[in-house]
């Protein structure tokens, strides 16, 4: 009844229905997934990631829940955590157009630089990204030598704080 409802656009009434599913069948991740969709739907944001999360508790494996947790997550203005969900769905299904299309969306945020450069040094973990010698060493050469990069980027833990900084709009690579 509540994949009807969400079909027809009435997406409370689909939200009840979907609410008293997950009542009778607790452990299906599908019906938090399709809930998940409708509070997105109604720009329920922090409850749709709620259900994003029990979601993904309930079936790592389970692509779309990757999928709504990442596009949820965009809509929040967390494009570093955004694109985390959406490479765990790429890892899960490499052919995933989905993913690889939110993915590259975590890049075009339409924000001011300033907004991004405020948010960004909200997050600890990328101020103590920034604060790392090792890290101030290498962003350094990949100004002075920008071949220097594919070099770093083979080391996974270096790769991944680079992703972080360029998720959170700090450093862009052309």
């Amino acid at each position: 009844m509540g994949n009807k409802e969400f079909q027809g656009g009435n997406f409370p009434l689909a939200l009840k229905h979907y609410t008293e599913a997950i009542k009778r069948n607790p452990t299906d991740a599908k019906i938090f997934s399709n809930r998940a969709a409708c509070y997105m739907k109604l720009m329920e944001y922090p409850l749709a990631l709620s259900d994003c999360e029990e979601c993904i508790k309930l079936d790592p494996k389970f692509v779309k829940g990757f999928l709504r947790k990442g596009n949820c997550l965009l809509q929040m203005k967390d494009s570093s955590k955004a694109m985390q969900a959406f490479a765990k769905a790429k890892e899960i299904d490499p052919n995933c157009q989905e993913a690889s299309e939110g993915y590259l969306k975590c890049f075009n945020t339409d924000d001011d630089p300033e907004a991004i450069k405020k948010r960004a040094m909200s997050d600890p973990e990328v101020q103590d990204i920034l604060k790392d010698p090792v890290m101030q060493m290498i962003l350094q050469q990949m100004q002075e030598r920008p071949q220097a990069l594919k070099e770093h980027l083979q080391n996974p833990e270096i790769r991944e704080k680079i992703q972080k900084l360029m998720a959170a709009g700090l450093i862009a690579i052309k």
